[in-house]
């Protein structure tokens, strides 16, 4: 499924692998390619959604969806790090309350790259228009790590956000590869 569907013109892959099916737990890697093939980044750890992976997201399922989508665009409440993505700064990228494992969830908006499922591309990842509809979900990002699961995002450390959200290049068509470990060798 994975290296298959990454568009031929896609110069950036982050690969997050989840460690199995239900597990809420990841890997992310950036893999830039080069003149003789994929290089690699340094793997970070990462949080997906609370009840794993699923090949048909579901709002409200608690799951990540499994897949191939593109990165365009980016936002969060603190300033632009250096992102060459259309970056939105906006107070409404905020949360509050307690996560799944009692953890607090402030700050988790403070930088986002909306990955492209089931959202229009183009637009602040504040859009909630769904071209699939509003049952299968939407505002899927990848965040700033809270320090547990997800609803359906992926989470990295805040210093992993920045630096891949300055490597990110829309002329290199960046795209996320993301499910568990099984289902990305399909």
């Amino acid at each position: 499924m994975t290296w298959a569907e990454v568009p031929r013109r896609s110069r950036q892959v982050l690969v997050v692998t989840g460690h199995d099916r239900n597990s809420p737990v990841s890997t992310a890697v950036l893999y830039e390619r080069a003149g003789d093939g994929w290089r690699a980044g340094a793997a970070r750890a990462a949080h997906n959604a609370l009840h794993g992976w699923t090949d048909d997201h579901r709002e409200g399922d608690l799951r990540s969806p499994i897949g191939v989508h593109t990165l365009t665009d980016a936002g969060g409440r603190l300033a632009d790090p250096g992102t060459r993505l259309p970056y939105d700064r906006s107070a409404r990228f905020t949360t509050s309350g307690t996560g799944f494992e009692g953890e607090p969830l402030s700050g988790s908006f403070d930088y986002v790259i909306a990955i492209d499922y089931n959202r229009r591309p183009g637009t602040s990842p504040l859009d909630r228009t769904r071209p699939l509809g509003p049952d299968r979900g939407g505002g899927i990002w990848l965040h700033v790590d809270h320090g547990g699961p997800t609803r359906g995002c992926v989470s990295l450390a805040e210093g992993a956000m920045k630096e891949l959200l300055r490597a990110l290049d829309p002329g290199r068509e960046p795209v996320v590869v993301m499910g568990d470990a099984a289902s990305l060798e399909r």
